[in-house]
Order: C-alpha cells, then structure tokens, then sequence
C-alpha cells in the first residue's frame, strides 16, 4: 500500500475557526494485531520528538478509501515512545467497506514502509492532574484512549471507567492494561442483545454513579447521542461544564471526523 507523493494527499487544513494543527509524514514501521479486536499500526517521522500531545489526544488521518479518493478520520493515539521514535494508532476492525471504514482496511493492508500524512494532535478529552477523582466512559471504539490514560495517569489517582461492551469475551484482563488496576477502577458493561449505538444503557449506568466527593472530572466518549445523555446527567447533579470533557467518536450516519459535544 505504498503511495506515491502525489497520492498521498495533503490533510485537509480545518474549517475556518478550529485551530490550525501541524501536519506529519508517518512513516510505517510495524503492524501486529493488539487486543480487543484491534490492530496496532507503529509509525515513525524523522520531528517525531517534536511530537507534544496528552493521553487521549487524536491525530486526523486521510486513509485511501479503495477508489483513488481518501477520507478524513480521527484516530486516538495509543502510544508515543519518544526514546525509540515510535507512535502507535490502534484500529478497531469492524466494517468490511473500504469507502464507510477506511480505517480498518488501511491497517489490515498496511506494510511497513508505507508513508501517511496526519495533522496533530486535537481534542480535550485528557486526564486532569488537578481533579479529586476522574471518571471515564466509553465503548470498544475508546478502548486505545482509555487504556493510554489508564496506562500514564499517576498511581495515586482516583478513577472509575465504565466500559460498554458486547459480553465478557470483550474483556481485557486488568494486569494487561495496568499493573494493579481493580475492579473497584474498571467496570465492564455487557449490552447482551442490545445494538451497539444511541441507547439508553451508558445513560444509567452513569446515573448510578456515585459521585465522591471533592472535585471530580468526567470524561465521556463513545456514541455522539450516548455521550451528550451522559453529560446531561452529570450538569443536573451538579457538575460544571469545565469538569466534563465530552466528544462524539461515531454516530449512525457520520462519516469520519469528531462531534464537540458541549450541550
């Protein structure tokens, strides 16, 4: 899948307004498959080191779409080793569709040495230091982001993250995330017959969240609906809007990009 420079297009700059991010020329330098039905793509760029980002940032690629056009998608970093060089986007491998899920079909055929372009890195939906206690929520599609501020926050911190999957074949053993994560931490959700997308079962699940006390920091992502349920929970039992970093990863009929969820 090697592309030639005039095939390998410019990222499209953003809409007038949004913040103007830095574009990169990865260069592919291992692809395996990781857990959770992912496969993990490491790339390398010669600025790598100049790569500044936090735990649960994204980087907008524009991924061939098998019929000479290339679309837009955001995909959240999964790790950056700045000693060896080395970034990792993980891929959830769901769709068969080049056009609709370029994604997967680019880390299912990536070969090392293929070259991409990318801008970033974007989004807010980052651990904050300053808080008392984080939650975090989200589906399948999260896992990389979750399991990069699992992995980096400070031992001493407080969290819980809510995690909505199929059943427990969907699981992730603690150990193979974080050395000494608990249950009391992570909470996997099964949905059983219930169709991944808008419903109501992230929604209660964060309804019957306690909240402790002091000042707490929610982060939500997964479904674009799913998410503005939940921090509209969250507002009508007291939080501000500035302890609530939400954003939309997918919705029904959305093609690539992110959704500011901040209503």
């Amino acid at each position: 899948m090697q592309m030639t420079p005039d095939q390998n297009p410019q990222v499209q700059a953003p809409p007038v307004g949004r913040p103007q991010l830095r574009q990169w020329e990865l260069t592919v330098t291992a692809v395996a498959d990781a857990p959770a039905n992912m496969r993990r793509v490491t790339f390398t760029a010669p600025d790598i080191a100049e790569f500044n980002y936090r735990a649960g940032q994204a980087i907008v690629m524009m991924l061939p779409t098998g019929d000479g056009e290339f679309g837009r998608r955001d995909y959240t970093i999964r790790s950056l080793d700045a000693e060896k060089g080395l970034l990792a986007v993980d891929f959830l491998m769901h769709g068969d569709d080049a056009h609709l899920t370029p994604g997967p079909a680019f880390a299912r055929d990536a070969k090392i040495g293929d070259k991409i372009s990318i801008r970033g890195p974007r989004g807010g939906a980052t651990f904050r230091e300053d808080a008392d206690w984080h939650l975090i929520t989200g589906d399948e599609c999260c896992l990389p982001a979750i399991f990069h501020i699992l992995e980096t926050m400070p031992a001493k911190a407080q969290m819980h993250v809510l995690v909505e999957v199929d059943n427990t074949d969907s699981e992730i053993a603690l150990n193979d995330i974080r050395e000494g994560l608990t249950a009391t931490q992570i909470t996997w959700l099964h949905r059983g017959d219930i169709k991944a997308g808008p419903s109501d079962f992230m929604a209660q699940a964060v309804a019957g969240y306690h909240l402790p006390h002091g000042r707490g920091q929610a982060i939500l992502i997964g479904e674009t609906s799913n998410v503005r349920k939940q921090r509209q929970n969250l507002l009508s039992r007291g939080l501000t809007r500035e302890q609530i970093s939400s954003e939309g990863y997918w919705r029904p009929g959305r093609i690539g990009g992110h959704d500011h969820v901040d209503d």
